[in-house]
């Protein structure tokens, strides 16, 4: 352990909600100078658990030990201040936070200027009801951090926060002298700040898995861990098939030894219907969008195009192409255009000047980060299938049970209105939508918001593999670096720039600010930053082509089709060609470990 002192430790915590059981006989410790990562899929119960620890919520059964005399923090996912600080100016509210601490006026007025700085506000006056959503969580945040507790629980900092904001808090964690417990999908978040990640998944035989170090040696944990799952299930059912031929044979239990085989063989079965469940619960949503396969090479073409807002000029003049592979990242923050250039390239809005050429009978599809097409009063079942009981999905034809199991879903909820679903269900939904629609260009606009991990690693290959042209405005740094091919910076003064990745971006962001960014755990010695960005991304290619041969031995495993000979033909095609493109990428990785 990173530290001998136990904050606190939970003895077999269990929690339900309604029938359902969010976790079972959780058992773990938090340690001091831990910076623990916090993940896991959907309804696994992470929100739960922190309400739990933070003493806002009592688990079910099992017992939760607090070291006496430990402060506390805890930053709920929604929490941009209370209304109690809606008629107070910034630096009012902070010493408010304060307030409880027993702190001499004099600490309370450096701690605040410390925190104003840190936090980056320009005008402390200004009163709270008046900013963005992305700063009043920074106040929130920046409020909990004064305090100083000795171990902090964060749900979801990074929401409402721009990619500037989520940098920003990076930077602020990674100054931290205490410890702190953090939930979020963030990748690279996780990457840069934690020293232990710990995964809340039935799929483990303890409910959950920790990991010692950042997310990169998570992921070599769990993939042994797993590996070593399946191999055990594969192992008992291989043992399994021979007890249950001899149990066939019909043994009489007339001695000690034959009894014990019997009850030794119920106990195998009981043992691989357990693993079968556990390792079951690693899906993720299937999600593979459907290109239309033009050849056309210039879909989009942009000739110095500009925009203005309120009499404030975004962007422009602009010069860009779209063709077919082609994948370009947005960044920018909050209101500085990226919305509003991906309504241009779709031909919702016009640009104020320039010329912008679209590709006759061009086919955009758009995900829209608010989910305005999404209609909440309709079930799930008409929303993922507004005709008859299939959908039509590259030319095949998919019973709507099949295609919400794609997208995680129970047949029971095919009736539930979708004003009942979670964020992330709704966002599935969404996905599912646009999946039915053959596209020459994809228009993501934070596709990744509510998701889970399992989920993102397969959007993520989706995106990867996309043969049209795609524009991706994401806050997820991580998808954005492994999917984009180029990136263009809005500043929402006007000036747009294009950098070859986001570390090349970071760099003259810092040189910009004065600051320096934060080094990777992971960046090899002697490397530079474009080096660096060439290892992952053939590391991101070994990953995406693992994924789809996985995919691929799925598809030829579908029991569907185990009587159609032609389409196995083609399936055995398709795994065979994703293994030798396995091959060539970890070729091509070898061949860059031998370079000087």
């Amino acid at each position: 352990m990173v530290g001998v002192e136990i904050f606190l430790s939970g003895q077999n915590l269990s929690k339900s909600f309604g029938a359902r059981p969010l976790f079972e006989n959780l058992t773990f410790g938090i340690f001091k100078g831990e910076r623990i990562g916090l993940i896991g899929p959907n309804g696994a119960g992470k929100s739960t658990l922190l309400k739990i620890l933070a003493g806002r919520e009592t688990s079910d059964g099992g017992v939760l030990s607090i070291r006496r005399g430990l402060k506390l923090g805890y930053l709920a996912q929604d929490d941009r201040l209370e209304n109690a600080h809606e008629g107070l100016r910034v630096r009012e509210s902070l010493a408010l936070a304060l307030q409880d601490l027993g702190l001499e006026d004099y600490e309370v007025d450096l701690r605040v200027k410390d925190g104003l700085d840190k936090a980056g506000f320009r005008n402390p006056e200004e009163f709270v009801s008046k900013l963005s959503g992305g700063w009043r969580k920074r106040l929130a945040i920046i409020a909990k951090v004064l305090r100083e507790p000795d171990l902090l629980l964060m749900d979801e900092p990074t929401n409402h926060l721009d990619l500037e904001g989520v940098l920003w808090l990076e930077k602020r964690l990674s100054d931290l002298r205490f410890s702190f417990l953090v939930v979020t999908h963030d990748r690279r978040f996780l990457e840069r700040v934690t020293n232990r990640v710990i995964e809340l998944n039935k799929r483990y035989a303890e409910g959950h898995f920790s990991s010692q170090g950042n997310y990169s040696r998570f992921l070599e944990n769990r993939e042994a861990l797993l590996a070593a799952q399946t191999a055990r299930e594969d192992s008992v059912r291989n043992i399994v098939r021979g007890e249950i031929e001899w149990l066939r044979r019909g043994p009489k239990a007339r001695t000690t030894k034959q009894q014990a085989r019997i009850d030794r063989a119920g106990e195998l079965m009981g043992d691989l219907s357990e693993l079968k469940y556990r390792n079951a619960q690693g899906r993720a949503a299937n999600i593979d969008f459907a290109g239309s396969e033009r050849q056309t090479q210039r879909l989009i073409t942009a000739s110095k195009i500009g925009k203005s807002m309120g009499g404030r000029k975004l962007f422009g003049p602009l010069d860009l192409t779209l063709g077919p592979g082609d994948k370009l990242g947005l960044l920018g923050e909050n209101g500085s255009g990226k919305s509003t250039l991906l309504k241009l390239l779709s031909g919702e809005a016009l640009p104020d000047e320039g010329t912008l050429k679209r590709a006759d009978q061009l086919r955009v599809v758009t995900f829209d980060q608010h989910r305005e097409q999404l209609d909440l009063g309709l079930s799930l079942k008409k929303a993922l299938c507004p005709n008859g009981e299939h959908v039509l999905y590259k030319g095949n034809r998919i019973h709507v049970y099949g295609w919400a199991a794609r997208f995680l879903f129970r047949q029971e909820q095919l009736d539930f209105s979708l004003s009942r679903l979670s964020g992330g269900e709704q966002s599935r939904v969404l996905i599912a939508r646009l999946m039915l629609k053959p596209a020459d260009v994809l228009l993501l606009d934070e596709p990744t918001n509510d998701l889970d991990l399992q989920s993102l690693e397969v959007l993520e290959s989706s995106m990867i593999d996309f043969p049209g042209a795609l524009v991706l405005v994401t806050h997820d740094r991580y998808l954005l670096d492994r999917v984009s091919r180029e990136i263009l910076a809005l500043d929402g003064k006007g000036n747009a720039r294009f950098f070859a990745d986001l570390s090349q971006w970071e760099d003259w962001r810092a040189k910009e600010k004065g600051v320096f960014p934060i080094q990777e755990e992971n960046q090899k010695p002697g490397f530079s930053s474009k080096k660096t960005k060439e290892l992952r991304d053939i590391e991101a290619a070994i990953r995406a082509a693992e994924a789809q041969a996985a995919k691929a031995q799925g598809a030829l495993e579908d029991p569907s089709v185990a009587t159609n000979a032609v389409e196995l033909s083609k399936r055995q095609d398709r795994l065979n060609a994703a293994r030798l493109a396995v091959e060539a990428a970890f070729k091509r990785w070898e061949e860059f470990e031998t370079q000087d």
